[in-house]
């Protein structure tokens, strides 16, 4: 049974009370936030499809990235509290609206509060948003109850995911975690260019960090049958936050690491997914925190 006290819900196991007012790593307390819900256009195809995913970003974060694109939320914890029932609410409407899936951004440290809003089995797919690093007890909480899962797989390299994520523990976790997810979907399904079921792997290029690419695509290679998962390989790397002042995270990557990158999924074989144009590298893909539709 997941909740707020003694909190596990992540790999940090912070075990503080949060109902009490204490906060664990997320520093988020144990009631609801959430920065904004809208149709959003930005995802893969397969998941944003003609009307936009209807896509949640709650706040908070159980990563600490110093190069997160959406630190307002992540870092500065921006958000209105909402209780469960005022969630179920937004999930419907966005439905309502033409949305053709509801997609928790970032959602682990609320699931306590999230899970009664997903019951009963909503009409259309829910997507689990999330950047890998994720408990597998946890996870198995959600089986049946999440239709697609959208992870992160950030880092091969522990000592970078270290010095950039807060988290050396992160390659063996994140890998436990999105077997887990694969056990729970299986196969990927598109219907009508829209995906009903399965498992995106996203992947974002960092800058001088080529290896830790090559790595995260040997282990997907490795780990699952021939495409049978999706794989994202993402350019969109744009220095944020701390990551500023952090050579050589305080540069985009080069059109040569890309297409190192690239050029290493082709040899392993790798064909089902998604790359983005070399271009991809800006700030316009991230929403505006405003509020909107909570």
């Amino acid at each position: 049974m997941l909740n707020y006290q003694n909190c596990t819900l992540c790999p940090r196991q912070c075990g503080v009370d949060r109902t009490a007012g204490k906060t664990g790593f997320c520093g988020m307390p144990g009631s609801l936030f959430a920065a904004r819900a809208a149709a959003h256009y930005w995802e893969e195809p397969v998941i944003s499809g003609s009307f936009g995913s209807g896509a949640v970003f709650f706040s908070g974060c159980t990563l600490g990235c110093a190069f997160c694109q959406n630190e307002k939320i992540s870092h500065e914890n921006f958000g209105r509290e909402i209780s469960h029932s005022q969630l179920r609410e937004i999930f419907e409407r966005l439905i309502d609206e033409g949305c053709q899936n509801i997609n928790l951004v970032t959602p682990t440290h609320f699931l306590p509060s999230i899970l009664p809003a997903l019951t009963p089995k909503l009409p259309v797919p829910v997507v689990y948003n999330c950047g890998g690093y994720e408990r597998v007890e946890t996870l198995q909480e959600l089986d049946g109850l999440v239709d697609i899962y959208l992870p992160d797989m950030k880092f091969s390299d522990n000592a970078l995911a270290k010095t950039l994520s807060r988290a050396p523990d992160y390659f063996e976790t994140a890998a436990a975690a999105i077997r887990e997810m694969y056990r729970q979907t299986g196969s990927f399904v598109i219907e009508d260019e829209q995906m009903t079921r399965g498992v995106i792997i996203r992947h974002l290029i960092l800058p001088g960090a080529i290896d830790n690419s090559l790595g995260v695509l040997d282990w997907i290679a490795e780990s699952f049958p021939e495409n049978d998962v999706l794989v994202s390989l993402m350019s969109q790397y744009v220095p944020m936050g701390r990551a500023k002042s952090m050579p050589p995270f305080d540069r985009t990557i080069t059109e040569e690491e890309y297409d190192a990158v690239l050029s290493y999924m082709d040899f392993l074989g790798i064909e089902n997914g998604f790359t983005q144009d070399f271009t991809a590298a800006s700030t316009d893909f991230i929403p505006p925190f405003d509020l909107e539709g909570i």
